[in-house]
């Protein structure tokens, strides 16, 4: 069988593990749930943006900081994105700043934001029977976020469980972050320089007080204490800030994650972009280590290696994002850190590296990964995954050949016939498992892709 027959035969089972998923019987997301503001912003109205605050060249190809503390710093971050192609998060530290965006960026859309959320929606709308979301704001603007589905659920403020959509927390103030969209191909001109986008992607700035101080709904971690569910999927860490406390705040919710696992639940984190070191750093030492399952990007890899003394690697990872190296590093934050599974998602190629005897097989895990490729690319095919309908869009689409490419490569590069044939093979003492990814050459949306692949592919997996 040839290397294309075998990964059609392998997606053409992704509605069957689909149908697998709807046996989950629950799962929950935690901590952060917003509403996001979004905008598609070209070139050229990012470069008139620049012009009109008076930034040049030199102080938009080399900013002095990655926060956000002027209308200023919000166009440094966009176009720093922009111009690589890139997926960044800056935090928004005045609401001076905020009320710029709302008047200058204006917004396309709104729609569910932070990985919780995102997560959540992602879930329920697959089939798990009940997906508890943790929301530490609930007004009705934030409830027409999640999905109309009674089996995704959270709080109102008696503290009752209830479908999400049906809450209004009236006294609950919205958490609102902006998107800042920008296409492959499109073009910024500003002195004389002309920077070319090379890949479709975003840039987000945060305001959000409620988030940046992990805020806990005291409702969601009784709930969780007395009713365990099968897999928490936790993020959230990424807004904190040392200045803001945020490394106490981190090691203070370790508790939280023990208790979860000690009761049977699989917890799952995804990393996300952290601009501050210190709290970048005590999320892998703290709760990346203890987690059962870590999902990355090829960014937020660079990030992690640099906080485990692995600049060198995080150079290389970033002057050539490949399989081959970021199997490296993936690897060495394996060794270094401790989890037990890691799955990166990079452009054109899903990996997984995992302890053998992990309670997901590497046959499970493939199935999960392909109907998450399945799902993602069927998200940014038509923009949204709200309707069970939609979530099957992408099948058929071709494994796209720069993943069969890098899967090739990887292979060579393992010692592992295998896993260029299968997608399966081994390393040293771990499981290897990689899956060529379905492209959509001009997405309609990119949020959430990440925390969507990373989700489906655990979850998806579970009952495969």
């Amino acid at each position: 069988m040839s290397s294309a027959d075998y990964w059609d035969e392998r997606y053409d089972a992704a509605d069957e593990t689909l149908e697998k998923m709807r046996n989950v019987v629950s799962a929950a997301t935690a901590f952060n749930t917003n509403i996001d503001a979004v905008v598609k912003i070209s070139g050229a109205r990012l470069a008139e943006i620049a012009d009109a605050l008076g930034l040049d060249w030199d102080s938009l190809s080399f900013p002095e900081r990655s926060e956000i503390l002027s209308p200023a710093d919000v166009v440094k971050g966009a176009f720093r994105c922009f111009s690589k192609g890139i997926a960044e998060e800056w935090l928004v530290k005045d609401k001076a700043v905020f009320d710029w965006m709302q008047q200058h960026l204006g917004f396309d859309r709104m729609q569910m934001g932070g990985q919780g959320g995102i997560v959540a929606n992602a879930l329920a709308v697959c089939g798990v029977q009940k997906v508890v979301d943790h929301c530490n704001s609930l007004p009705k603007a934030q409830a027409e976020q999640f999905l109309k589905l009674d089996n995704l659920q959270s709080f109102d403020e008696t503290g009752r469980l209830m479908p999400a959509y049906q809450i209004d927390r009236k006294e609950d103030v919205p958490l609102i972050h902006w998107i800042i969209e920008f296409d492959k191909g499109d073009v910024f001109d500003v002195g004389g320089h002309r920077v070319v986008c090379p890949k479709s992607n975003r840039f987000i700035a945060t305001y959000d007080p409620l988030n940046f101080n992990l805020v806990m709904d005291a409702n969601f971690v009784k709930y969780l204490d007395r009713h365990p569910v099968e897999v928490v999927v936790l993020s959230g860490y990424h807004a904190l800030t040392s200045e803001g406390d945020g490394v106490r705040l981190v090691r203070d919710s370790l508790p939280l994650v023990k208790s979860w696992q000690e009761k049977g639940t699989l917890v799952h984190l995804e990393v996300a972009s952290t601009q501050d070191t210190a709290v970048r750093k005590a999320i892998v030492d703290i709760i990346a280590s203890q987690a059962d399952s870590i999902g990355l990007n090829e960014r937020e890899t660079c990030d992690v290696l640099r906080v485990i003394d692995e600049g060198e690697l995080a150079d290389i990872c970033d002057r050539n994002p490949s399989a081959t190296n970021l199997f490296d590093a993936v690897l060495r934050i394996k060794k270094k850190v401790g989890c037990r599974r890691i799955q990166l998602h990079m452009f054109g190629l899903y990996l997984t590296i995992q302890d053998k005897g992990f309670p997901i097989t590497p046959e499970q895990n493939l199935h999960g990964m392909c109907l998450a490729a399945t799902v993602a690319a069927s998200k940014a095919g038509t923009g949204h995954i709200n309707e069970v309908r939609n979530l099957m869009w992408a099948k058929g689409i071709k494994p796209c050949e720069i993943g069969l490419r890098e899967l090739d490569n990887l292979a060579g590069y393992a010692g592992s016939r295998a896993l260029g044939d299968t997608g399966i093979g081994q390393y040293d003492a771990y499981d290897v498992i990689a899956v060529p990814t379905l492209l959509v050459e001009k997405p309609l949306t990119l949020v959430g892709m990440g925390d969507t692949i990373s989700s489906i592919s655990l979850i998806g997996a579970l009952k495969a």
